[in-house]
Order: C-alpha cells, then structure tokens, then sequence
C-alpha cells in the first residue's frame, strides 16, 4: 500500500529530474567526438595564402656553416626560393624526435630550410645544432617570441612551406615525422615548385 503522505512522481517530474543527467550526457559526447580528433597538425592558419611576415631576426651568434656565419632572417630571405620554416627550439622535446628527420630532409637542394629558433639560449641552440647536425640554410633567433606570433605559431615544432612569391603555401602543428614528410610535405613542396616554375 501507498503512503498518501508521499505523493507519487508524475511522468512529467521524472523527466525534470533526468534532465539534467540527459543533457551531460550528450555535452559529454559531444566533446568527446569534437576533441577526440588527435590530429592536431589539423588547427587551421589563417595565413595560407598570404605573405610570409617580413620579420627580421639576427643569425644565431657563432654558427658556421662551410666556414662561413649562418645567416639570419631577413625580409629577402623568401624572394624566388620555395622554403621549409622550421620553429624549433633546444628544449623542445618533438624537436630532439623530428631533427634527425630534419636533417636529412635538408638534403633537397631544390628547397632552402630556414629555421626560426624560439626562446632559447645561444649556447643551447648551437649545442642542439651541433648534437643532430644544421639542416638550416637561414638561422634566425626568436629570443621573445613575437616574430613567432606573426607567423601564427602554436607551439614549437611547427612547419611551414613557403611559395617562391613568398607566401605561406602550407603549414604543419607538431613535429615532423617520416609519414607526414611523405603523406604532406613532400607534395605540398611539389606543388609549391611547380607554381613558381
């Protein structure tokens, strides 16, 4: 028997009460499918398509390259050159993973490698260098991070292909590795080559 004193829940009550459990649960999986996508290198960049940033930044102080000073950055740099911009950085852990790769991707001579080093120390840099070889043509050093933020950086690494017009053709979130040198950046340098031809 049913105690009058405690009315029964209406069908309409027990639904307010499960509504909020019903709501969590889809915000839940909504989030779950929308940020489950472990590709980051998928973040878009509003600069495809558009000039590289004319920054200027100083060579990394007392790298040599063939006996000569490694130059730094300067607005010329990108003029009539399909370049790879590699943001780097010694303390950076994917950048120890993707140097090796880096280096031997250097190898195309059709292409000039440009590095921007981020908020690092000379010494650091040149020691990191040193450990996994120069793959950089172009060193320029980013000691606070602005010129970074014109190129619309994320983090350290990222990758970008440079147009012989200078304009940002692709770009890369994350360390480089054998898959994504074949799979993207391989043909978008192609491409890149081809246009400028």
């Amino acid at each position: 028997m049913t105690d009058p004193a405690i009315p029964s829940a209406t069908p309409k009550r027990r639904w307010l009460m499960a509504l909020p459990l019903v709501v969590f649960a889809a915000l839940a999986l909504l989030f779950w499918f929308r940020l489950g996508d472990s590709d980051i290198s998928r973040i878009p960049s509003a600069l495809i398509g558009r000039a590289a940033p004319t920054t200027t930044l100083p060579p990394l102080s007392d790298l040599m390259a063939d006996g000569k000073p490694v130059p730094g950055i300067d607005p010329a740099t990108f003029v009539g050159k399909v370049s790879i911009v590699n943001v780097w950085a010694s303390w950076c852990v994917p950048c120890h993973s993707e140097a090796p790769l880096l280096t031997e991707f250097a190898k195309d001579q059709r292409v000039q490698f440009v590095g921007i080093n981020y908020k690092d120390a000379p010494d650091n840099a040149r020691r990191f260098l040193g450990r996994y070889g120069n793959p950089f043509d172009v060193v320029g050093v980013d000691s606070h991070g602005r010129a970074s933020i014109e190129w619309g950086v994320y983090g350290v690494p990222e990758t970008f292909v440079v147009a012989r017009d200078g304009t940002i053709a692709y770009k890369l979130v994350g360390e480089i590795t054998s898959q994504n040198i074949e799979a993207v950046l391989k043909p978008e340098i192609e491409k890149a080559l081809k246009a400028g031809s």
